[in-house]
């Protein structure tokens, strides 16, 4: 069996700032007996949640694999739409979620070259909180992939897979209900001393609407159970055994491992995504997380051991991508950063264009670092796209904390000065679904008013990213070249000898693999 875990907003400096707090079962077994990466790097930009699991499974980059963010602006339906929408699709089991397939993503994934080398006979499963993150890596071909309703408070899927819900996933649900974690405390797990590496645990960068002080209470401040709870619950560490816990229902509902042909099992955790926009990366509440997720993992590979066996298994594990310092705390360093109003990037880019062209609404939606021009605005006034292009981006560099700004026609034509910012943008641009000007922020610049921090940059503390494999066939240790999470799945294709996904860039990590594997 393979096992393909992303831990979402999780840098690779949290491995090593909490290292010494590790139990003995979890990232301890992965950093001691499995092949660590210590230099993975994302390569594109947005890094944010859905094309971070995109590349997971595919081996790809949004140029290619089309995920080019968690939404973006559909110009055919005149509309913004996420990257797992599907209006063709019906929702089982749930009423607030959105049906979803992973219908918008181009190209195949490891499990859909897996099963093609057996007939179909693989099983195939992906889970997680988040509809994006349990949808995209399972592929096109799974047995199921499965998210988390919060009208129901349950797992959920779509006709994309099936007609009903799998008995198991019915038991599931019934039988292990969120409400039982309501008015749950959650301490530290260690003594406070364990958290001096940490801000304070009043620190002023902390802007939860739950409290920022340990203990936290779950209850969303609610006298029962109710949308506050849940969104409450959805960033704490309770979510994430509850993900693990239907990782357990899905092995034993799909006997996942239990015959001659390899199956497939991909995890996400959520949690930690949500917790870490809050507190930040340096909060006493994402050490603890960290921790958690650690006993979380280590009770999960306890189970795989006792019903597969961990020698019979493949882990791979990955973050989607990291996290900024809250701008707040990067000022206070004399760092720089601050916070930047996307409808600002907006006012300024059409308030240029009303000058040069006349007044129109000029601009249709700004979304993930994208801008869409109105090409109908454009024609009425009789303007040329090409200086539209460059009115924009030159009136988008004048907004504080913008780094960079590239036009589609540079995407197009491939007129880009070669550097950091243009590379990763132009991995990101897929034409049909990118904007006519992709803008990035300076270093601890976001894109987010509200309080807390966020992600989406070319920058290191965004793209690094732990890579990790452990299990059958893996060699062990630390590895120090540069790589990617795009290397995953070749080298798990590589591992399990079929053929790379379609749109794969990745290499495959020799070193990961070890040598009586590689000379078969």
């Amino acid at each position: 069996m393979v096992v393909g875990i992303v831990i979402d907003q999780f840098r690779y400096d949290y491995l090593t700032r909490f290292e010494d707090l590790f139990g003995e079962g979890g990232f301890r077994r992965l950093l001691r007996d499995g092949a660590v990466f210590t230099n993975a790097n994302y390569i594109y930009s947005p890094t944010v949640t859905a094309p971070g699991h995109a590349t997971f499974m595919t081996g790809s980059i949004p140029a290619l694999d089309g995920i080019v963010g968690n939404e973006w602006f559909d110009r055919a339906k005149g509309k913004e739409v996420t990257s797992v929408a599907d209006e063709s699709v019906r929702l089982l089991g749930g009423q607030a979620a959105s049906p979803g397939s992973p219908s918008k993503l181009i190209g195949s994934t490891v499990g859909d070259q897996l099963r093609l080398t057996n007939n179909g006979r693989t099983k195939i499963v992906g889970l997680a909180l988040k509809d994006r993150s349990a949808i995209l890596p399972a592929g096109h071909r799974p047995n199921g992939a499965y998210w988390f309703d919060s009208g129901v408070g349950a797992f959920v899927s779509s006709t994309y897979y099936f007609a009903d819900l799998p008995e198991w996933v019915k038991r599931f649900n019934q039988s292990v209900r969120p409400e039982k974690y309501f008015g749950a405390k959650w301490d530290r797990l260690l003594p406070a001393s364990a958290y001096d590496r940490s801000l304070p645990d009043d620190s002023p960068y902390e802007k939860s609407k739950f409290g920022n002080k340990f203990p936290h209470i779950i209850n969303g401040g609610e006298s029962k159970p109710g949308k506050l709870f849940l969104d409450q619950w959805d960033e704490s560490p309770f979510a994430n055994d509850y993900t693990a816990a239907f990782a357990k229902a899905a092995i034993d509902g799909e006997r996942l491992g239990a015959d001659d042909d390899t199956d497939l099992l991909t995890i996400s955790f959520s949690a930690n995504d949500g917790l870490g926009h809050s507190f930040g990366p340096y909060s006493q509440e994402v050490e603890d997380m960290t921790l958690r997720t650690d006993r979380t993992l280590a009770d999960l590979f306890d189970y795989i051991d006792k019903k597969v066996g961990l020698t019979n298994t493949v882990i791979v594990l990955t973050a989607d991508h990291g996290v900024a310092l809250v701008p707040e705390h990067a000022r206070d360093l004399r760092l720089g950063g601050g916070r930047i109003d996307s409808k600002n990037i907006k006012s300024v880019i059409e308030a240029a264009l009303n000058r040069r062209f006349g007044t129109e609404p000029w601009v249709l939606s700004a979304v993930n670092g994208n801008v869409y021009f109105d090409y109908k605005a454009i024609e009425r006034r009789h303007g040329d796209q090409a200086e539209a292009e460059r009115i924009g981006c030159n009136a988008a560099l004048t907004v504080e904390g913008i780094g960079g700004c590239f036009t589609r026609g540079q995407f197009l034509s491939g007129q880009l000065t070669p550097g950091l910012l243009s590379s990763h943008a132009a991995n990101g641009f897929y034409p049909e679904r990118s904007g006519d000007l992709v803008i990035i922020t300076r270093p601890f610049y976001i894109q987010r008013t509200e309080a807390g921090t966020s992600h989406a940059t070319p920058y290191s503390y965004d793209t690094h990213v732990p890579v990790i494999f452990y299990g059958a066939g893996v060699a062990p240790g630390r590895y120090f070249s540069a790589c990617s999470p795009a290397d995953i799945a070749a080298t798990l294709s590589a591992m399990l000898k079929i053929e790379p996904p379609s749109n794969n860039v990745g290499r495959i990590l020799t070193e990961a693999i070890k040598t009586s594997i590689r000379r078969n």
